[in-house]
């Protein structure tokens, strides 16, 4: 898994990993800065590493490094949950199809970085969450699960946000599994 973050949905997927089962495990956390997160790594006794973004003159050097970091355990899956760094499109080649995002908005609505704050700003009465396989646009990728979650109006962008949370964790959760157990194919994803 790669986080830039506090690590909630890494946490989440490390606690349902705990079932013998669940049917996949992490084998490593990596970041692309020191994220709080990766205290849950250690918690959990997962391996992690670090590859610094502002270490590199290149978005392209900072991926080549990444792609390196995360090949040397050569996952099965590379989840990217709270990364908020584009790959840049050869390391997405170079791992694709499986490679998925969490995002916090029901796609193709909502893109980017500030989902949560998008949708509240265009008076959407529902958002959510969607689990993705990640291509080189920004959240264009094939969808391999979403759910709606509705817009309260007292909501501002943390209240929505903490109630995204829960349903991008299950999602994750139940996506890892059918990836696992084989009840969902990468390639065969629908694309938004």
């Amino acid at each position: 898994m790669l986080i830039s973050g506090g690590g909630s949905n890494l946490r989440a997927l490390l606690e349902a990993c705990r079932d013998a089962e669940y049917p996949a495990h992490v084998v490593a956390v990596g970041a692309d800065r020191a994220a709080d997160g990766l205290a849950h790594a250690e918690e959990f006794g997962i391996p992690s590493f670090t590859v610094p973004f502002s270490s590199f003159d290149s978005r392209e050097a900072w991926g080549d490094e990444l792609l390196a970091a995360v090949q040397q355990w050569q996952p099965d899956l590379v989840v990217l949950s709270g990364l908020m760094r584009l790959l840049p499109p050869r390391v997405v080649d170079a791992l694709a199809p499986r490679l998925i995002n969490t995002h916090p908005a029901y796609l193709p609505e909502f893109p980017g970085a500030h989902g949560v704050r998008d949708a509240l700003a265009a008076g959407a009465a529902q958002t959510g969450a969607s689990v993705i396989v990640v291509d080189t646009g920004v959240d264009t990728g094939p969808i391999l699960a979403q759910e709606r979650v509705a817009v309260l109006p007292d909501d501002t962008e943390h209240s929505l946000h903490e109630r995204i949370k829960p349903v991008e964790r299950r999602l994750l959760i139940d996506v890892v599994r059918g990836i696992a157990d084989g009840s969902i194919e990468l390639g065969t994803a629908s694309t938004p």
